[in-house]
């Protein structure tokens, strides 16, 4: 459960990849699995939201390329979820984080909060949300895959 816990906590796999490895080869029960990836995908995101203006402030204060990245990154959503974001507002981050698909997950979800100029109160629950509704997918389509393979190979 603790390597769970952790592969959620990672900017790649996130709850995308520790649900699936959680229960496919650690073994461990679905409910398990959510519960570990959810709070191990959130544990990170309360230290990131209020800290990440100053570390963008530290990051764009001189030429490097991590800051290059994070001006590329923020222009890149920007002009792809702008519209989104002013038609919906706080509920397109919980929707944007609850697509389980690559680049959308809590960490992206940090950085398009800290774009669209979102206070913590305000951001931290919407992403949540967001990672409860891609736990949810993520947790049922490896359960219906595993539900799946476990007839066929009954045939």
């Amino acid at each position: 459960m603790l390597q769970t816990f952790l592969l959620a906590m990672t900017p790649l796999g996130e709850l995308r990849l520790a649900i699936p490895v959680a229960i496919l080869t650690d073994g461990l029960p679905w409910y398990q699995a959510f519960l570990a990836s959810i709070v191990g995908n959130m544990v990170p995101i309360l230290f990131l939201v209020p800290a990440l203006e100053r570390i963008s402030l530290f990051l764009l204060s001189f030429p490097n390329p991590l800051g290059r990245l994070l001006e590329w990154r923020t222009q890149r959503l920007r002009l792809s979820q702008g519209r989104r974001f002013q038609r919906y507002g706080p509920l397109a981050l919980a929707i944007f984080v609850g697509i389980p698909l690559p680049l959308t997950g809590a960490w992206t979800g940090v950085l398009v909060a800290w774009a669209f100029h979102m206070r913590p109160r305000v951001s931290i629950p919407y992403i949540a949300l967001g990672v409860l509704i891609a736990g949810g997918i993520v947790t049922g389509l490896t359960m219906s895959g595993l539900q799946l393979s476990l007839f066929l190979a009954g045939r």
